[in-house]
């Protein structure tokens, strides 16, 4: 407990909402420099990012192609959504979902700033509701967020039915957190279908859709 509050203490202090609030992300930044007007986009903070995360490597691990329709679960201020909307581009559609709606006023900003505000729709969720609609995604990813859920499985069980047939499940996040991701996505039927390493201490881990856990596959041609 005292653990808890010295770590709100700190954030305060630093002028930084609470990480959950943020839901680490695909950008792990929970703000930025506010004015009257609205949100103000530091071109700074998408410049250190790239730097730091190497979003070039991720995108092209995940395949993206324009056309698509991506989730970005966790997108806080659009740091990684700007390289996923440029990927999909043109004709495809990206739901950028975050529990803080004050961040996503911020992706909103970015976006327009980058010219994708009709690729990217913001949305506001539920910390333990995936948000999105069945049969509709081609990709739905999670970039160093899955570790901030209370349940991995709870919600992967709730977010599967979200994919088309063919949609693939992506968990990007450090070393540290890929046994416990590897174990929620092979409980609920997701099947690894490649792994990534290219990143420096981090994996990228694609997942289709496999046969309901405890359920053995039906053979080609049985009714």
């Amino acid at each position: 407990m005292l653990r808890v509050v010295a770590l709100a203490l700190v954030l305060v202090a630093c002028g930084k909402s609470d990480p959950r609030a943020a839901a680490a992300s695909g950008s792990g930044e929970a703000g930025g420099p506010a004015r009257a007007d609205g949100p103000e986009v530091a071109a700074d903070d998408q410049s250190r990012f790239d730097q730091e995360r190497q979003p070039e490597l991720l995108m092209r691990a995940l395949g993206l192609k324009p056309g698509m329709t991506v989730a970005d679960v966790g997108a806080g201020t659009g740091l990684l959504t700007v390289h996923i909307a440029r990927a999909v581009f043109p004709g495809g559609h990206v739901v950028a979902t975050d529990i803080n709606p004050s961040v996503l006023e911020y992706l909103h900003a970015r976006m327009e700033a980058a010219g994708f505000d009709t690729v990217v729709e913001p949305r506001v969720v539920q910390p333990a509701e995936p948000g999105l609609e069945a049969d509709h995604y081609d990709l739905i990813l999670l970039s160093q967020v899955d570790h901030y859920f209370d349940d991995r499985v709870a919600w992967l069980t709730k977010a599967a039915p979200a994919l088309k047939a063919t949609g693939r499940l992506a968990i990007n996040n450090r070393m540290q957190h890929r046994a416990a991701a590897m174990a929620a996505a092979g409980s609920v039927g997701f099947q690894l279908v490649t792994e990534v390493n290219d990143l420096p201490g981090q994996f990228v881990a694609i997942f289709q859709r496999g046969p309901a856990p405890g359920r053995a596959p039906t053979p080609k041609g049985t009714p």
